[in-house]
């Protein structure tokens, strides 16, 4: 390694902050102005599509317009767990959406020939380099750094032909893993699709001399058993050995940190959440999700819903159709947290064909939603793969062949 030079990220690279925007910011998707903030990085790294901002006005410059594959990285943090503190992520593209620069977001602009773009990027997202960002930051809840902090981190670089071999790898990676979760989300609206179809907008007239099937109706919480997890803190680990990580609301939005609380495994069994189950968050931030971590325990606040009876599929989407009705009722009941309760699940109504008609659906249904689980489990594996060889990489504990 008497190749790889000891460098400063200031010698390659300046960060240049945002703008601060005035006005009003709105939920609206149609909206095409969205202004990018420490929520839509994940944990570790990267860009999620989710937690949008929605800019409600076109008054602003042209220069406060970020482009796809721009590299960004957050220079606030609200959790004073700094999460993900000075972490890097790149602009994706949406057709017809302007991506807007705000002042808790850096660019990175690069600036030697000698340092590549996509190694950079990569090293902005380890862990060394988060611990040296945190640990230089200012504040208290809210976590401040600064781009003369980001350019202070000290490095090894290694030749530039080694970069792009390193990047490269680490790259196809989260090329693979991209591809799986744009396969979901189209899978997932398929199936939404369908629900719609056959639920929402109605079954179509039988034909000529068909009877039309009457479907009955049923409260939600009488096709699945909702069950609300467990007051963790109550069922600490005993040992290192048997224990497992606890799933809270953060925890089922963002997956589990090294600041995650543990549990032991004395429970229940049923309180063991496993990849494929159907999780339903009934306070703070309502959300329905199939499980798609590790093993863990359900915490409270949090049901796992399940059924010995119905399908997956039937019970998952009429908790995702029902769940606008939930967050405005939560809404409505919020002091300090919104929430809903056991009643709200007796007074959401459910159609449920005949045992004949549900079969069917299923046959058509059940493999989109078993495919969402099965790429669930390959992400997770490349997932690991990827975050086990980039220090490695970084580092040259593992070297590529050139």
């Amino acid at each position: 390694m008497s190749e790889w030079k000891k460098v400063n990220l200031g010698d390659l690279i300046e960060v240049k902050h945002g703008f601060a925007f005035k006005g009003a910011f709105i939920t609206d998707e149609e909206n095409k102005n969205i202004l990018v903030t420490p929520g839509n990085f994940h944990i570790g790294g990267g860009f999620k599509n989710t937690k949008f901002k929605y800019y409600n006005s076109d008054d602003f410059p042209s220069e406060c317009i970020l482009n796809e594959g721009d590299v960004v990285v957050t220079m606030t943090d609200l959790s004073k767990d700094s999460d993900t503190l000075g972490y890097s992520a790149k602009i994706p593209k949406i057709e017809n959406v302007n991506f807007l620069h705000n002042q808790r977001i850096g660019l990175v602009q690069f600036k030697s020939k000698n340092a590549d773009k996509d190694f950079l990027y990569w090293l902005m997202r380890t862990r060394d380099y988060q611990g040296f960002i945190v640990g230089s930051a200012s504040g208290t809840s809210i976590m401040h750094t600064s781009p003369s902090r980001i350019k202070e981190y000290e490095f090894s670089l290694p030749p530039l032909s080694e970069q792009k071999s390193i990047a490269s790898v680490l790259s196809s990676l989260d090329d693979k893993i991209d591809l799986l979760h744009r396969q979901n989300a189209t899978l997932e609206k398929m199936a939404e699709t369908l629900f719609r179809q056959w639920f929402v907008e109605r079954c179509p007239e039988p034909v000529e001399g068909e009877e039309k099937e009457e479907w009955e109706e049923k409260p939600l919480s009488s096709i699945a058993n909702f069950l609300n997890g467990l007051a963790c803190q109550k069922f600490l680990p005993k040992n290192d050995i048997d224990k497992l990580p606890v799933l809270k609301i953060k925890e089922l939005r963002e997956g589990f940190t090294e600041k995650s609380d543990w549990a032991t495994t004395d429970v229940k069994p049923e309180y063991i959440v496993k990849n494929g189950d159907v999780v339903f968050a009934w306070s703070a931030s309502l959300m329905v999700k199939i499980w798609d971590g590790q093993d863990c325990i359900l915490n409270q606040h949090l049901f796992k819903v399940t059924s010995d009876v119905y399908p997956k599929w039937f019970y998952y989407l009429w908790c995702k159709y029902h769940l606008e009705e939930f967050i405005s009722i939560a809404v409505s009941h919020a002091t300090t947290m919104g929430h809903i309760k056991r009643r709200d699940l007796d007074e959401a109504i459910v159609l449920v064909p005949s045992t004949n008609k549900l079969e069917e659906m299923t046959l058509i249904v059940e493999p989109l939603i078993d495919k969402i689980i099965e790429n669930n489990k390959q992400i997770r594996t490349l997932t690991s793969l990827r975050n086990t060889f980039l220090p490695k990489l970084m580092s040259g504990e593992v070297r590529v062949e050139m």
